[in-house]
């Protein structure tokens, strides 16, 4: 789960980082009178969209030349000005693809005086099992650019949970940064606050890009944060953060019914249980010179209400062909799945080819149910041939 900067910023002054002080608005109103309750005289307004690289993206309704979703203004005038182009418009950035993201809400923040800018993230490091917290002096820019073109220039400090963030930790942090002094104390201290907020919030990445320094003091400028969906029942005050505007509306339909759906180019809608048999099954549909239209794992115990919707949410996309459902019956044995099928079918009358590959337990039983639908099913002895017997139904219905 993905939240905005201004909400990220909230939950990390609320464990103690140091954060400008900034108004969230959902109207040119609201802009600037959260613009008038700020010192000034500088201001900053920000686009709020689930993307990065939001300061040098465009907006389509503006044209060439326009600046992008990241704005300095010098008077509330300015504000207003930047308040109208932003909101209700699309932007587009190097995250967002070529469709955008409208922009519904923006951010005003009190203007800092930069004297340096530093990148800080954390994530959790899957090969090590620990979380791991990456620094750079390369703030302000994509960390991947960083990677890819000074990957000297990032550190990496690992911290074992079970230990948690110890003063060798922040004195790393500090020399990744390559602070010194009272900046080096910020540091170590910011550090410590960063790993407390990521453990508690149940987070899977907390990205700072910049960490600022300012005055002698560093800053938080931008903050990205995601969650565990899986823990959201232990934060029900950061579960209703979720703006559904910003997800793909088939992915929201997915989640109410415990679907993890994800959309993706191709023709070949697929339903699948498990996510290993899922990427297989999409790999061996485009081995087979096809491409996916989706990822669609139904999970081990799926009903017959969540096969139907699962059906529904796969149709709704245009792009959609054909339909390959490949099902491993352990906990969920094939005659209940292949009765799901039917009745789903039945209930959206399906309109494109449906390949349907069934083993384990009851397989017999499923594959009968299948035969006897009379319904336009084509049945599949493995996964090899549910996608060549897909591609080719596709290709004969075009």
């Amino acid at each position: 789960m993905n939240i905005h900067e201004y909400q990220a910023k909230d939950l990390l002054a609320k464990h103690g980082l140091p954060v400008p002080a900034g108004i969230p608005a959902l109207s040119v109103e609201e802009a600037v009178e959260a613009a008038k309750q700020l010192p000034g005289p500088l201001w900053v307004v920000k686009a709020q969209i689930h993307a990065g690289g939001r300061g040098k993206g465009s907006f389509k309704e503006l044209g060439e030349g326009a600046k992008g979703g990241v704005r300095l203004a010098k008077s509330i005038a300015e504000v207003e000005a930047n308040a109208k182009d932003m909101l209700g418009n699309t932007l587009v950035t190097i995250q967002t693809g070529d469709a955008g993201k409208q922009v519904n809400r923006l951010y005003i923040t009190d203007g800092v005086d930069i004297g340096k800018e530093y990148y800080l993230s954390m994530v959790v490091d899957r090969a090590t099992g620990r979380v791991a917290m990456i620094a750079s002096t390369e703030g302000g820019m994509s960390i991947e650019d960083v990677a890819h073109d000074t990957p000297e220039k990032i550190a990496t400090i690992v911290i074992d949970p079970a230990q948690g963030f110890m003063p060798h930790h922040g004195r790393a942090l500090a020399a990744g940064l390559e602070l010194s002094g009272d900046l080096a104390k910020q540091a170590a201290k910011l550090g410590k606050q960063l790993y407390d907020a990521f453990m508690a919030l149940d987070c899977e990445m907390i990205e700072i890009n910049p960490l600022a320094e300012s005055d002698g003091k560093l800053m938080v400028l931008d903050a990205k944060m995601s969650f565990d969906g899986n823990a959201m029942f232990r934060h029900k005050d950061i579960e209703a953060l979720r703006d559904e505007t910003e997800e793909d509306p088939a992915e929201v339909e997915a989640s109410e019914y415990d679907l993890a759906y994800i959309k993706l180019d191709g023709n070949i809608g697929c339903m699948v249980n498990g996510a290993g048999l899922a990427m297989a099954t999409m790999d061996i549909i485009k081995l087979n010179g096809a491409f996916p239209a989706n990822f669609l794992d139904v999970g081990g115990g799926a009903t017959t209400e969540k096969v139907t919707a699962a059906f529904k949410i796969i149709l709704k996309d245009p792009a959609v062909e054909g339909i390959l459902v490949n099902i491993f019956g352990g906990i969920m044995k094939c005659d209940v799945i292949a009765n799901g099928i039917v009745q789903a079918a039945k209930d959206v009358n399906l309109s494109v080819p449906l390949v349907v590959r069934l083993e384990g337990t009851n397989v017999q039983e499923g594959k009968d149910i299948l035969a006897n639908s009379g319904l336009p099913i084509v049945s599949a002895d493995d996964l090899g041939d549910a996608a060549r017997k897909i591609v080719a139904e596709v290709k004969k219905a075009a």
